[in-house]
C-alpha cells in the first residue's frame, strides 16, 4: 500500500472575507473529492482571507495511479480562473 500526499498553496482571488473563502474552498474540495476519490483538508492559512494550503491524500497499490490522480488534481487547480497556484509539493510514502 502506498500513500501519496499533495500539498497545494493557493491564492483565492475572489475571496473578500473568511465566509466567502469557506464557500470557495468547500466548492473546490468537493470537486476534487468527487472527481478523484481522495481525502482533502485545509491544512494552513486558516485565518487568511485569500490564502490557503490544502492537503490531499491518495491511497493506491501503484505509484502510477497516485501520480495520475495527484497530477490531475494539480492540473485542475491550475485551470480554475479564480484560483492561483502558488506552490505545490508531492510526496509518496
Amino acid at each position: 500500500m502506498l500513500v501519496g500526499i499533495l500539498t497545494l498553496e493557493l491564492h483565492l482571488l475572489e475571496a473578500d472575507s473568511l465566509k466567502s473563502k469557506r464557500f470557495i474552498l468547500k466548492s473546490l474540495k468537493d470537486r476534487i473529492r468527487n472527481k478523484f476519490n481522495v481525502s482533502v483538508a485545509e491544512v494552513g492559512g486558516n485565518d487568511l482571507w485569500q490564502r490557503t494550503v490544502i492537503g490531499i491524500a491518495c491511497v493506491a497499490n501503484e505509484t502510477r495511479v497516485i501520480h495520475q490522480s495527484l497530477n490531475g488534481i494539480r492540473e485542475m487547480a491550475l485551470n480554475i480562473p479564480t484560483v492561483e497556484l502558488i506552490n505545490s509539493k508531492m510526496e509518496i510514502l
